[in-house]
C-alpha cells in the first residue's frame, strides 16, 4: 500500500492514492466520481486538514478513537514498584479543558461533513472525555442512537487502591441528524448471531493481548490503546453492509483497516505518526479476506418485496371461505374473495382482525392467523413466503 502525504497544502495528493485491500462491493446508493473518496488508503497528516480536503457525503461510517486526555499528573507504579506502561505521549496531552473541547469540535465538525445523509459515527472513550463529546456531538447536531459500554475482560487493576478497577470503556453510536432515519442497523443479523436474543448495549470483549498486541523490536508496545480487533468487528457488523466505506480519522495501528479488510468493507483512515502508519500498512498487507459468502449481507424482511394478503387469495395459496384460527384455536376469522377477513359482521384486515379479537392496538396478522397444514395450525406467514419464492422464479425466468 502507497500511504498518501495530505495537509492543508497537500489536498491535491489524495487522488493519487494506490487503492489496496479488499476488493469494493457495493449493495446500493453510488455516490457520483465528484463524491468518490480514497480507499482502502492511510493518508499521513492532520485529521482535521485531510478531512477538509476529502470529499462531502463520502462515507457511510466513521469510528473514532480521539485522544481520551488522560490527564496523568505522575507515572503508575504497581505494589512491586514496576512501572506501569500507561499513556503518556504527546498526543494524549492538552494545555486545558477548553483545548480539548476547542480539538473536538473541530474533528466532529469536519467527521460530520463527510458522512452521508443515513451515515453513522461510533466515538469511543473513558471517563475522562466522553461526557464532554457527547455534549459537543448534541451541540453539532449529532443525533445520538446508544452509548455501549465495552466491558472489559481483563481489564488493568487498579493499583492505588483508592478507586473502582475501570473495567469499562464507553462507545457514542450516533446519526448524523434527528431527520436521518434510513441508517444502516442488522438488527436480525445481530439476533440471529446471539442465539435469537437482542444483541444488548453493554458489550463483553477481552482487551488487546497476545499475538494481536502489536509490538516493536524491544518487546515494547507499538501503540498504548490498540483496540481489539473483536470490538472493531461487532461494530462493522452492526452498522455497515459490504462494500461501504468506514473513515477512521485516528487510524493508529490500523485496527478499524484490519478488521475493514477482513470483513468486506472498504476504509480510510487518517495518521499523522510514521511508525503506526508502517506498522497499520504492514498488519493489513497481511490481512486475508473472508470469502463473500462469510460476509455478505443477510435478507432482511423489510427487504422483502411487500405482499398483500389479497395477492395470496388471488394466487389460489388460500381459498376464499377458509377458516384462520390463532394457533390455539381460541378465535375465528373468515377469509374473504377481496382479501378482508370477517368476524361476524365486522370485516378488516388480518391485522385488524388480529388486534381486534386481542382487545390489542395492534398485530402481526402474519404470524397471528393460522390455516389448517394436514391437521395442524400453520402460520399463514408460511403462504406469504412460498408466494415470495413464486415472484422470484417468475422474475428469473
Amino acid at each position: 500500500m502507497r500511504i498518501a502525504h495530505a495537509g492543508a497544502a497537500g489536498a491535491k495528493s489524495l487522488v493519487q492514492v494506490t487503492r489496496t485491500g479488499s476488493s469494493t462491493r457495493r449493495s446500493g446508493g453510488q455516490s457520483s466520481p465528484a463524491q468518490t473518496a480514497p480507499r482502502n488508503t492511510i493518508l499521513r497528516g492532520d485529521c482535521v486538514e485531510v478531512m477538509h480536503a476529502l470529499p462531502e457525503r463520502s462515507v457511510d461510517l466513521v469510528f473514532a478513537d480521539p485522544p481520551y486526555n488522560l490527564q496523568l499528573e505522575s507515572a503508575l507504579s504497581r505494589p512491586d514498584q514496576s512501572r506501569v506502561d500507561a499513556v503518556d505521549d504527546d498526543w494524549d496531552k492538552f494545555a486545558s479543558f477548553g483545548d480539548y473541547d476547542s480539538f473536538t469540535r473541530d474533528w466532529l465538525r469536519a467527521a460530520r461533513r463527510l458522512m452521508k445523509p443515513e451515515a453513522t459515527i461510533f466515538v469511543i472513550g473513558s471517563y475522562h472525555n466522553i461526557f464532554r463529546v457527547g455534549a459537543i456531538m448534541q451541540d453539532l447536531g449529532f443525533w445520538i442512537l446508544n452509548d455501549i459500554v465495552w466491558r472489559k475482560a481483563n481489564p488493568m487493576p487498579n493499583f492505588r487502591g483508592r478507586r473502582f478497577t475501570n473495567a469499562h470503556e464507553t462507545l457514542i453510536w450516533a446519526a448524523r441528524s434527528a431527520e436521518a432515519k434510513g441508517y444502516t442497523f442488522n438488527y436480525e443479523a445481530l439476533k440471529a448471531g446471539n442465539e435469537d436474543c437482542q444483541v444488548r448495549s453493554d458489550w463483553f470483549l477481552p482487551i488487546c493481548t497476545g499475538a494481536e498486541r502489536l509490538k516493536d523490536t524491544a518487546g515494547r508496545k507499538t501503540h498504548p490503546t490498540q483496540k481489539p480487533e473483536a470490538l472493531l468487528s461487532r461494530i462493522l457488523f452492526s452498522a455497515t453492509r459490504p462494500g461501504d466505506l468506514v473513515l477512521d480519522p485516528f487510524f493508529g495501528t490500523g485496527t478499524t483497516g484490519a478488521a475493514a479488510k477482513r470483513l468486506g468493507r472498504s476504509f480510510v483512515g487518517i495518521e499523522r505518526d510514521d511508525t503506526y502508519i508502517r506498522a497499520a500498512d504492514a498488519r493489513i498487507a497481511a490481512v486475508e479476506p473472508l470469502p463473500d459468502g462469510a460476509v455478505a449481507e443477510a435478507p432482511t424482511k423489510r427487504s422483502e418485496p411487500r405482499v398483500p394478503f389479497s395477492a395470496l387469495v388471488e394466487a389460489g395459496l388460500i381459498a376464499p371461505g377458509t377458516v384462520l384460527t390463532d394457533e390455539k384455536r381460541r378465535h375465528k376469522a373468515l377469509v374473504r374473495a377481496d382479501g378482508a377477513v370477517a368476524i361476524g359482521d365486522i370485516v378488516g384486515s388480518i391485522h385488524k382482525a388480529g388486534a381486534l379479537v386481542q382487545g390489542l392496538p395492534a398485530c402481526n396478522g402474519w404470524t397471528f392467523w393460522h390455516h389448517d397444514a394436514a391437521g395442524r395450525p400453520e402460520p399463514i406467514d408460511t403462504l406469504r413466503a412460498k408466494f415470495r419464492k413464486q415472484m422470484q422464479r417468475a422474475g428469473a425466468a
